[in-house]
């Protein structure tokens, strides 16, 4: 098994320090969602999109699709970002995971850099249905993106 879990890259901790990402709906940056079959190898180590082991079939493309944004906010001492659900829409493909990347030109290094790797816990199959990504709920326990 080639994914062993989800990850918050650490290139993307140090990009963050560097002010080199934008979550913000409106004027942020660009992120996408590519996935992988269990072929892929990713870990916190992880610096950038790649289209090795990335998943083909129908209604999936290279690259992956873009997330849409939802703004940062807090509570208590931990803030938080979040992204709305992404749908394939009539897909046929086969996933076991996902990277989180920032396109977006002068974030990081390039324009690939990695945010978070995710593992499905199994292969994940759509057969000419949507495939839909659902992200956690935007909270202080759950979202997808949170520095306590």
């Amino acid at each position: 098994m080639a994914f062993s879990g989800n990850f918050m890259c650490t290139s993307f901790k140090q990009e963050l320090l560097e002010g080199a990402h934008n979550f913000k709906n409106s004027g942020g940056d660009t992120f996408k969602l590519a996935m992988y079959t269990n072929s892929a190898s990713f870990n916190a180590a992880t610096t950038a999109y790649t289209t090795s082991n990335e998943v083909t079939g129908t209604n999936y493309t290279a690259g992956g699709g873009t997330l849409t944004r939802v703004d940062p906010s807090s509570s208590g001492t931990t803030a938080l970002t979040d992204f709305a659900d992404l749908t394939f829409s009539s897909a046929t493909v086969t996933a076991r995971g996902a990277l989180i990347y920032n396109t977006t030109t002068g974030s990081g290094s390039g324009t690939t850099d990695t945010v978070v790797v995710l593992d499905f816990g199994s292969d994940k199959t759509s057969t000419a249905g949507d495939f839909t990504i659902q992200f956690p709920t935007a909270n202080v326990s759950d979202a997808i993106i949170r520095i306590a």
